[in-house]
Parts: structure tokens; sequence; C-alpha cells
């Protein structure tokens, strides 16, 4: 993988120029291999690459990459998969290759077929060529959003980058923060797309493209996500033998695909139903056994190794585990803001950080199971939000809201004691080890009827009113909402999946493993990603994706092909850390030294007595507010990184 970065200003040619190095050198972790620079002054561009080698690892995919008549220039972040069949295409059209590698692939396509070539690409990408020819940037990102792209326009000045740091490296940035991002941010833990954190600054969505004449940028969207009632026709006519089999044909070549390398390559193995059956389809067209690593904890509830080593030994793959001490985790707090250069209030970033590190010691990629709780409604908010707003709102919202008022003052210490008791009787769609987290999505959702709400109060971290009460300020719209607008005529969970899949899915889970994997210069691919495969589940009906109450149907079926069911049939589990328990004690003296009063009060953006509130609830055990306090905690660190 790589990390890529670019401008365009006539005014400010030659102090952008001056500073491109250091802007290249900021994206050294994306691409340790090899570095390097191209400028015009003439065309008032320049354009900048680190890579990490994977495909043709000689001199001659060394980027900048200009073409044959010297008329285009690339930089590539990214893989094709397909870019052997495609170069044999190019090379009957008349084209010539002096290297290996897919970026003169892209390169030559777009000579081609202009924007069209996006259609043919199967991989992850985000790329920018310079046409000298008619003095215009084009600059596209894959299908799903798997590898990021940001940019930067301001009173002539473009900049874009795979990271805002690469930005941040131009002295014309202006690091002013945009305080409907900053909103946004506390409500969802992360900044919805297009916006960034900073002013004039914002994130190419997935399945766009952009282009930048020196005047104005035009952007259209190239591909998206079939959703319509009209699209889902095929797949319901599929008998359910007929699905797997498919589905089998599919993902199977989808990881085939992923398996071209010139380095080492493994997986990620976390022993659910993604991960696995990535490996188990990795496993059956390899000739040897495959690497597979995965990490665990030795607090209760967060460590998932005893069920992934026992499908890497089912699978016979060559299985490396690493536990990790509290205090490992806890040395990692410190480098997120340098990692996510944005707010990113997801906790989980820190074991992904740490397995990505563990893997990065034997293999320079590997393959991930991504995507199948967004395809395959995995998550347990799913059908608890099609539940509430089947069952619950029969009630009037007085009744509601004074219900949820009065289990919501239950204290966490007791609702965990009667879970546990009632723990064996329950069905397995209902047995959750972040039980207290669903409990209080639950009691949210009790104020509220309208299904973008109801969905909002278990995605949210801090709600409207909170946010209100925080900070005074409300909460814009974004696309959440323009998302849930444009999908009225579907299944209701088919609907909240679609919100998923434009939303948190890029925004949260692929930044997450972009940005943690990249810090440690592994490049991760994700099959269950492959358009191909998202194509075909965005159309099967929902009775082959949840199946009495529980998630994954199909997909668990198909994985019983390859593992025991006994290794299949467990309570779901995040992939995340004990913070609240740390936020008692080993985090403690940090959450109240960044969350002081005196700290907020001299900041003067949030309700010092409101934040001095939360935090003594959580901390007395009254209530856990991990994930709120955590997201304060990650902009506190984010603000003196980058805005100090």
């Amino acid at each position: 993988m790589c990390g890529i970065v670019g401008f365009f200003s006539q005014e400010n040619f030659e102090l952008l120029s001056n500073y491109l190095p250091a802007a290249v050198q900021s994206l050294s972790r994306r691409g340790p291999d090899d570095f390097g620079v191209a400028v015009s002054q003439s065309d008032g561009i320049g354009i900048g690459h680190r890579r990490l080698s994977i495909i043709d690892l000689s001199f001659a995919g060394h980027q900048p990459m200009e073409s044959a008549d010297h008329c285009f220039t690339i930089v590539f972040n990214g893989e094709i998969y397909n870019f052997k069949d495609l170069r044999k295409e190019l090379q009957t059209l008349g084209f010539f290759f002096r290297s290996n590698s897919d970026t003169e692939v892209v390169l030559n396509s777009y000579r081609q077929w202009g924007p069209a070539c996006l259609d043919r690409f199967i991989g992850m990408f985000a790329f920018a060529i310079w046409d000298k020819t008619s003095q215009k940037f084009f600059i596209a990102r894959d299908r799903l959003g798997i590898k990021p792209l940001y940019y930067y326009f301001k009173e002539g000045t473009f900049i874009f980058g795979s990271e805002l740091k690469s930005l941040m490296a131009f002295p014309v940035f202006q690091r002013q923060a945009d305080p409907d991002a900053f909103h946004l941010y506390l409500h969802y833990q992360y900044v919805p797309a297009p916006k960034t954190i900073f002013e004039n600054t914002f994130k190419l969505e997935p399945g766009h493209f952009l282009i930048f004449d020196g005047k104005a940028l035009t952007k259209r969207q190239w591909w998206k996500i079939p959703g319509s009632e009209s699209e889902v026709l095929t797949s319901n006519r599929m008998s359910e033998n007929d699905a797997i089999s498919r589905l089998d044909r599919l993902l199977t070549q989808a990881v085939s695909d992923r398996l071209i390398s010139d380095v080492p390559l493994g997986a990620l193995l976390s022993g659910g139903v993604d991960s696995s059956i990535v490996v188990a389809l990795m496993q059956k067209v390899n000739r040897s056994p495959v690497k597979t690593f995965s990490i665990g904890f030795e607090e209760k509830g967060y460590n998932e190794a005893p069920w992934a080593r026992e499908i890497a030994n089912h699978l016979g793959t060559d299985h490396t585990e690493l536990y990790a001490s509290s205090q490992d985790a806890l040395q990692v707090i410190p480098q997120l803001p340098e990692i996510y250069d944005e707010p990113f209030g997801d906790s989980s970033s820190i074991p992904t950080y740490l397995v990505s590190m563990l893997t990065r010691r034997q293999v320079t990629v590997a393959l991930s199971g991504d995507g199948g709780d967004e395809q395959f409604a995995g998550y347990v908010r799913y059908w608890m939000t099609a539940a509430v707003a089947r069952y619950i709102n029969c009630l009037p919202r007085s009744i509601r809201k004074r219900i949820g008022n009065h289990i919501g003052k239950i204290p966490i210490s007791k609702l965990h004691s009667f879970y546990k008791k009632v723990w064996n009787i329950l069905p397995q769609r209902m047995r959750v080890e972040n039980f207290s987290d669903k409990w209080q999505k639950l009691v949210n959702q009790l104020s509220h009827s309208e299904l973008p709400d109801l969905y909002r109060a278990t995605v949210s971290i801090w709600s409207k009113d909170d946010i209100f009460s925080l900070t005074g300020c409300c909460v814009p719209q974004g696309n959440y909402e323009n998302i849930f607008s444009s999908y009225t005529q579907i299944d209701t969970i088919q609907r909240l999946m679609m919100v998923d899949q434009q939303t948190y899915l890029p925004d949260d889970m692929l930044t997450k493993v972009d940005r943690a994997s990249m810090a440690a210069s592994l490049e991760v691919r994700v099959p269950l990603l492959d358009h191909r495969v998202v194509e075909f589940t965005s159309q099967l009906p929902m009775s082959l994706k949840i199946r009495d109450g529980k998630g994954k149907y199909l997909l668990t079926e198909l994985l019983c092909k390859y593992v025991p069911r006994q290794l299949v049939d467990r309570p779901k589990m995040g992939f995340g850390v004990p913070i609240a328990q740390w936020f008692r004690k080993e985090l403690k003296e940090l959450l109240n030294d960044y969350l002081s009063f005196d700290r907020l009060k001299v900041e003067g953006l949030l309700d010092c007595q409101l934040v001095q509130r939360f935090l003594s609830e959580h901390q007395l055990g009254l209530y856990n507010h991990q994930h709120r306090l955590w997201t304060l905690l990650m902009w506190e660190m984010w603000r003196e990184r980058w805005l100090k």
C-alpha cells in the first residue's frame, strides 16, 4: 500500500513545492520502501508518493509514474486485482508496458477509456492523474471507500492526500476546526464524509471521482450500492442452496484475487464468522498452511483468541497468537492522535493497531473479514431497532419515555448480575458480551418514534439533546439523513444496512483498519467488500440474512461447509478493549487530566460541569459512560497534537 499527496497552485507554487517532500515524508509509514516527487512550475502542480512495495518490487514500479507520451502522470494507492487481464486487453490495443505493476495498468486504462476505466477495476484504490494536455487533475476513490482520499480547496489552491497530516504539512493549509464537524464527531465518534474536522477540507466519498481544472472542482458518483426494490429480484427467486453455492463461488474468487502478491501474505483471524470464512477460503485455494494472526486479552468478554485458535487448528493454519496486557494497550493510546490525524472515537482502534503490528512481523499483506456485518445483518442493533419500531411504538411516547427514565436509573452492577443469571435461558441472539451498551441504547430508543431517530439512538455516542446541553449547539444534518430519505421503499433492516454501508462502514470501520494497518506498514485486503460480492448480497432477500432473529444466516451456513457448527455458534463479541474498567483504574489519572474542569474551561467548547458529572458517574460505577468519555478524551488529545 502507499501514500499519495499533491497540489495545484499558480500563486503558491514555490512555497508548496518546497514543502512537498515534507508532506510526502509524513506518509512514510504508509510506504516505507520508496519515495518520489514530481513538480512542474509551468503547470503549477506537484505530486508525491510513498511506496509499500507489493507488486513488481523493482524500480520500474516507482512513482510518480509518467506515461510513455509524457502527457499523464499518476500517483496511486491501492491494488487492482484484475490488472493482468486489463494489461492483456490494453496490449491488444497497442499499449506498451515498461513495468509489471498495476499502477501502469491504471494509467494506461485512463488514457484509453477516461473516467469509464473505473468500471473495469476490481480492487481498492485512491489515485490522482495529472493530464498535462487538458491541464486537469483526475482523482478517484474505490467503490466502498477502502482507501482514503482527502482534499483542500481555497482561493485557487488545491491540495489532496491520503491522510490529513499530508495536507497539514503545507503552510498554506489553515488548521481551522469546523464547528459543525466537531458536533458531528461528538454525535457519531467520527466525522462523516464529505466533511473533515477542518474547514475547506473534505473527504472524497466512496464511488466518486473528482476533476479539478485549475479553477473549479467537479465531483461525480460513478458507482453506488444497489438498494431499490426493483433491484432485489433475481436473487429472491434463488433457492437457499443455489444462493450458498453462488456466494461460495463469488467469495472464493474474491479471496483468490487477493492472494496476488510478490511479498509474504497472511490473514487476521478473530474466530468470528467473517474472518473465519475468509481464512477457510484462503486455505481452500492454498497449497500450504495460511499464516493467521490473532490477539487476545486476559479480561473476559474481550478475548476472542481461544475461538480463533480452535478455527485455526481445524483449518490447519500456521497460527500466531499474542496476548496483550493492559499495559501494552495503554501504551498505544498516546500514539492514536498521530495515527488518526482527525478526531476518531472508536476504541477498537487499539486492538486493531496491536494485531497489525503483530502481523507485520511476519507478512506484508493480510486479508481481513471486514464488511460482513453490514452486508449480512450481523449487528444486534438491526433487529433490535426493527423490533422497537414494530412493537414498542404502540405505546404513547410519554409512557415510553417514563419507562426509559425508570429503567435507565437501574445501576449497571445490578443489570450485569441479573443478565448473567438468565444468560443460559436467553435465545442466542440476545447473548452479547457488551450487554450494558445494548441496554443503554435500548433505553435511549424509548424516547423516539421515527425510524431514523430510533436508529440514531443506537449509533450515536452523545445524543442530540446531550450535545446541545454539552455545547449549546445543535447537531447539523449530514449524509445520515440524506441516505435514510433515499431508501424508503425497502425492508426496515435492509434500510439500516444501507445507511451503515455508506456511513459507518467507510467512515469508521474502514478508516480504523486503514490507519491502524498503515501505521504498521501492513496492507490489509477485504474480500467481503469485493464489489461483485456486495452487488450480489445487496439483492438477497432478508430471509437469507436473518433467520430466527439471528443475522449472517447465509454466511454462517457457508462457513459450516468448512468448519464444524459448534465452532460457529457462539455469542457475538465486539472487537474491543475494556475501556470502562480502565477509566476507573489505569486510565483514571489520564482521563481526569484531559477532562479537568480547568482545562475545559480554558478551551471553552464544553459544559465543564456536565462533563464532570459524567466523569464522576462513570468512575463511581453508577453508569457506563465509556464511549462518551472516550470520545471526549480523543478530542482533547487530538486537539493538543494538531491545534496547539
